[in-house]
């Protein structure tokens, strides 16, 4: 019996109406249509995206990437804000380039002038090297557009030209102070010559003076002209074989007699019977710079030793004093033109400045270098090293470099 109020249907429980299960297919049907249309909008929107990515983030043009890679100068390819799209190693060693950005405002203003004016521009800059460091950097730098959208900064490091110039203006300003001291000296003693003709002692003193300074200017004089030898490319021209012992005999033999007259023991030492390619001349001239620089600094009754030693293939000439040593702040500057530890001392011993300059250079000439040991209080030691002469009587390849001799190792 059914329940009051029910109207029979006739159908199990179980089964569904005719209409309900359409119901269900087309919504079915309709839910396929939407996830279709929603999968296609996706898509669509996805390559609207790409699109724009391309336009927001364009990329360099074909081929530039790999002439960028390729300079070994500096070369910066940015985008229409000025972002570094790509930067060469030069760019980067430089420190034009720092988080994807140019460090310097210099460099963009170039470029907006650039992208405005649509010319390219050529200039000279001087710039800080690198978003941190002090030193600075000369730069050529030529900025022009590249394509519609790009902008290209190509930048050639001047530093060094620059630095070359700076060291030949001082070398002419040293020069000119240097001969202006003797020069004038022997203008004003040949005044009191002059005035004192009448005083026999007066003029053997103002005598005295003057050949003097007659004798420091001619030292200054042929210094100069050895230096200039130095840096002309056929100084050696004519490198024969050389043997070290007799150097080091002729450069003591040059300083015996001051060293005699202060006292100073001159002891050589080490090993004999080496020899290098070069000129002898030079090498003499080196290494009597170096005695004598030795002598002047140091104390009356002390010891200068003059100490040789062959090493894998490099020989060492050391020449060590006791004297007053180098303070560490002019450690760096002692191989400079007419640079001086001691003014007043250099000015009483008639020393012009130029002569540990001439040894660099001889050293370099034969192709190797010469270094210095020292501290206040307990002399120096300076380290003339050059390529040993091989067996074969061919000049060799330039030495790897070795260890410079221990302070207390020179006799």
């Amino acid at each position: 019996m059914g329940a009051i109020g029910a109207e029979p249907t006739g159908l199990s429980p179980n089964v569904v109406p005719m209409d309900t299960g359409l119901l269900v297919l087309v919504s079915l049907a309709l839910g396929l249509a939407v996830g279709s249309g929603f999968v296609w909008l996706l898509h669509h929107a996805s390559l609207r995206g790409e699109r724009a990515v391309e336009v927001i983030f364009p990329s360099v043009p074909d081929g530039v990437d790999q002439v960028i890679e390729a300079l070994e100068s500096a070369g910066v390819v940015l985008d229409p804000s000025n972002n570094v799209m790509k930067a060469s190693p030069g760019a980067h060693a430089f420190g034009l380039v720092w988080n994807q950005s140019l460090v310097h405002p210099e460099l963009v203003r170039l470029v907006d002038r650039v992208r405005r004016s649509g010319e390219p521009i050529t200039d000279e800059l001087t710039l800080r090297r690198g978003p941190f460091g002090d030193g600075d950097i000369h730069l050529f730098v030529r900025i022009a557009r590249l394509g519609t959208r790009f902008v290209l900064l190509l930048a050639e490091d001047r530093t060094e030209s620059v630095r070359l110039d700076n060291v030949r203006r001082d070398f002419v300003a040293n020069i000119s102070h240097e001969l202006k001291t003797p020069i004038g000296a022997v203008g004003l003693l040949a005044e009191a010559l002059d005035s004192a003709a009448d005083e026999p002692e007066m003029v053997r003193k103002f005598a005295g003076r003057l050949s003097t300074e007659s004798a420091r200017l001619a030292r200054i004089t042929q210094e100069i002209i050895e230096l200039s030898r130095l840096q002309a490319s056929d100084a050696l021209t004519r490198a024969e074989l050389v043997p070290v012992d007799h150097v080091v005999a002729v450069a003591v033999d040059q300083n015996r007699v001051v060293a005699e007259a202060r006292r100073i023991t001159l002891a050589t030492g080490g090993a004999h019977d080496v020899d290098v390619y070069g000129d002898e001349a030079l090498l003499v001239t080196a290494l009597h710079n170096l005695v004598s620089n030795a002598i002047n600094y140091s104390p009356d009754g002390s010891r200068v030793g003059i100490g040789v030693r062959a090493v894998d293939g490099v020989v060492e000439i050391a020449v060590t004093d006791q004297g007053v040593g180098i303070p560490e702040s002019d450690i760096d500057r002692v191989f400079e033109r007419f640079f001086r530890v001691d003014q007043s001392r250099d000015r009483n011993t008639g020393g012009t400045g130029l002569g540990l300059a001439i040894v660099k250079h001889v050293a370099q000439n034969h192709g190797g270098d010469v270094r210095v040991w020292s501290q206040p209080g307990r002399g120096s030691t300076f380290t003339l090293r050059l390529p040993e002469a091989s067996v074969d009587l061919t000049p060799p390849a330039p030495a790897q470099a070795v260890p410079a001799p221990e302070h207390s190792s020179i006799p």
